[in-house]
């Protein structure tokens, strides 16, 4: 409870006679008490809004499952980098890609002899003290 053992709640509560004092701790007590009710109330009868508003199909949610505390970042990083592998050669891309010369270097519904897939081209090297290209929307 906030952080308090037994030991220093005695402390408040010793503090608290002192200060108040032992005809007002009463009255001040039962404010704390009505206080207290009130949220309770308070609450019950928010969660029961939330309910009504949201309907049936709230109630099927597995909110324990989406505690942060049950994240696993290793799991997730894991699931994110394996989520873009394609295994499959036949499901890659045949879009023609330009070869040096300007042409296209396989042509759709070609497939190149000797391999399921052709390698992809290294890409080309920027001449020193040229940036490199920047795409704004990217980011």
């Amino acid at each position: 409870m906030f952080g308090i053992n037994g030991g220093e709640l005695v402390i408040i509560l010793v503090l608290a006679v002192l200060v108040i004092g032992p005809e007002r701790l009463p009255g001040y007590a039962e404010q704390l008490a009505t206080v207290v009710r009130r949220a309770k109330v308070f609450l019950v009868d928010a969660k029961e809004k939330v309910s009504e508003e949201l309907g049936p199909e709230v109630a099927d949610v597995d909110w324990a499952q989406l505690d942060p505390r049950r994240y696993d970042p290793r799991r997730i990083v894991r699931d994110a980098l394996l989520e873009d592998t394609v295994l499959d050669p036949r499901t890659q891309d045949q879009r023609p890609r330009p070869t040096k010369t300007g042409g296209p270097a396989n042509r759709p519904g070609r497939v190149p002899q000797g391999s399921a897939a052709a390698p992809e081209p290294a890409p080309e090297r920027l001449p020193v003290g040229v940036p490199a290209p920047f795409d704004a929307e990217a980011t």
